[in-house]
């Protein structure tokens, strides 16, 4: 089996090469695993796992392809040459394939989900709209009628007391 570099070699060994390259260009630029891990936001074991040619340590799918992204672009390096090679490099490993395929579908379908309102939605925001304005004169007519209890109480209670009063001061048994 011929690997991208024309020399022989399983799929792991690839794959470790790949790495071990990768940390080839970051220690020539001068960078640390720190560096790269502040510029990606990956974690610096899965830098160290990338760079040890380690998958099985690596997120799946679109992830494991997104933190070699983050790594290549770190270090300015050719995406589409890098990529290539990593996918070549993956292909022997078992850890590419239908999992790939299965994430680009999964995102696909939730970029067509969130792009159409379903049917419908209209009707229900119009539901909601017409509640909101019964629950609004309910609370106004349930506040009225409390407002106007407690004048109408008040009223009566300021009329008792002036007939009691008239009453207490009337001299008649």
């Amino acid at each position: 089996m011929m690997d991208n570099s024309g020399k022989h070699g399983s799929g792991k060994t690839r794959m470790i090469r790949f790495g071990e390259e990768l940390r080839h260009q970051r220690e020539a630029r001068g960078l640390s695993v720190d560096d790269v891990c502040a510029v990606t936001k990956v974690s610096v074991q899965h830098l160290l796992a990338l760079e040890a040619g380690e998958l099985d340590r690596l997120p799946g799918g679109v992830f494991r392809k997104g933190i070699v992204r983050g790594y290549l672009t770190a270090l300015d390096l050719d995406e589409a040459v890098w990529m290539e090679r990593f996918t070549l490099s993956c292909a022997g490993t078992g850890l590419s394939g239908a999992d790939d395929r299965d994430w680009v579908q999964f995102a696909e379908n939730v970029k067509k989900s969130r792009a159409h309102a379903p049917p419908g939605m209209a009707m229900r925001w119009l539901g909601v709209a017409i509640l909101m304005v019964t629950l609004w004169a309910v609370v106004w007519l349930a506040w009225h009628f409390v407002r106007q209890h407690r004048v109408s109480l008040r009223e009566t209670t300021s009329a008792e007391r002036v007939d009691s009063g008239l009453n207490a001061s009337d001299p008649r048994p």
